[in-house]
């Protein structure tokens, strides 16, 4: 039987908010074929022609907004998570980053190091996407046949629907939304190009992106972010009770002039604002870590707008981040993993 490990993969940050980091941590994530999924030729003009000859030192002065002491609040939270996790298992846990410097392949030789044999990689994101999920398997797989050859691959499925994870999501909403009288709970996700939606589609027909698509049972849904995400809100409102109208899902965080996901959360925020909503609460459940996209995109700039057009009480309610129960599932999860394949063996 082989000895086994977990690799816990996130998305990454740069080293520092110094512009030159954030330049070369910009480069790798943004010249990944499937978060910019254009020809190489146009991806290079694109990312390297035009993006970082402006975006490197304005992104240097969000992250400079939200940096903490310790370091990027994402790496920092995501090793709290693995901490926990390593503390209550037997079997090693490695943490590593999709892009910047705690590399994939630094994580996978970590726990080939520790004699691993067989490695449970779980991408911490809820929902499947091309730019998070398929690019670690991905990128798990490559290094896979050209540095680990002997090593074995399973892979967390996305977690989205999962009734434990949706327990855990809706009581730490819960605990969020504890003081606040909100007339509005908005469920921010990270958009994706709509391309993305219909490259993902295995019967390349069913991801019409309309109103009827997502809660058509396909196939399809494996795969799609956009019926992933509208789920993961729907099972959380009813988990919480929360009455048809008081919530709703929208996209943030777009680039370029394709069309993306919608509705945008920036433009819903403003729309509400104007719209007499006085206290609105957001929760972003794409993501597992608090990040800059939750810091600073939410907390900051979405705070800015609503109270700009009259908002009055802006509610933001924290990623999973380190939370007990969250570790304690993950920690749920991997030993299912380990047991199952026990009981295979012994059978």
């Amino acid at each position: 039987m082989h000895k086994k490990g977990v690799l816990m993969v996130n998305l990454g940050s740069p080293d520092s908010t110094d512009p030159k980091d954030v330049k070369r941590y910009l480069d790798e994530f943004l010249m990944d074929p499937r978060v910019i999924d254009v020809p190489r030729w146009a991806r290079i003009l694109l990312v390297r022609g035009i993006i970082l000859n402006t975006r490197p030192k304005k992104s240097a002065e969000a992250y400079s907004k939200i940096w903490w002491e310790e370091g990027s609040p994402l790496i920092v939270l995501s090793e709290r998570l693995q901490a926990k996790v390593q503390d209550k298992l037997e079997i090693p846990v490695a943490l590593a980053m999709r892009y910047g410097s705690m590399t994939i392949k630094k994580g996978m030789q970590e726990l080939v190091d520790k004699g691993v044999e067989e490695i449970l990689v779980m991408p911490l994101y809820p929902q499947f996407a091309m730019a998070t999920t398929e690019t670690i398997t991905v990128k798990v797989e490559e290094l896979r046949q050209e540095f680990f050859p002997q090593l074995h691959i399973s892979t967390l499925d996305p977690f989205y629907n999962d009734p434990r994870y949706i327990k855990v999501l809706s009581e730490s909403i819960k605990r969020g939304l504890e003081g606040s009288n909100y007339e509005h709970l908005l469920f921010s996700y990270h958009g994706v190009p709509e391309r993305h939606i219909r490259k993902s589609d295995p019967t390349n027909s069913h991801c019409k992106i309309d109103g009827s698509c997502c809660q058509t049972p396909s196939p399809a849904h494996a795969y799609c972010y956009r019926h992933q995400c509208k789920e993961t809100t729907r099972l959380v409102g009813e988990y919480l009770n929360l009455e048809e109208g008081t919530f709703s899902t929208t996209f943030q965080s777009r680039l370029g002039f394709d069309p993306w996901l919608q509705p945008y959360t920036d433009r819903t925020i403003e729309k509400m604002g104007l719209a007499g909503t006085k206290r609105l609460a957001i929760v972003t459940p794409a993501f597992v870590s608090d990040c800059l996209e939750t810091l600073e995109e939410i907390a900051m700039e979405g705070e800015e707008i609503f109270h700009e057009v009259g908002g009055e009480d802006f509610t933001v309610i924290p990623c999973l981040n380190e939370d007990d129960d969250w570790a304690a599932l993950l920690v749920d999860w991997i030993e299912h993993w380990r047991i199952a394949d026990l009981k295979t063996a012994i059978a």
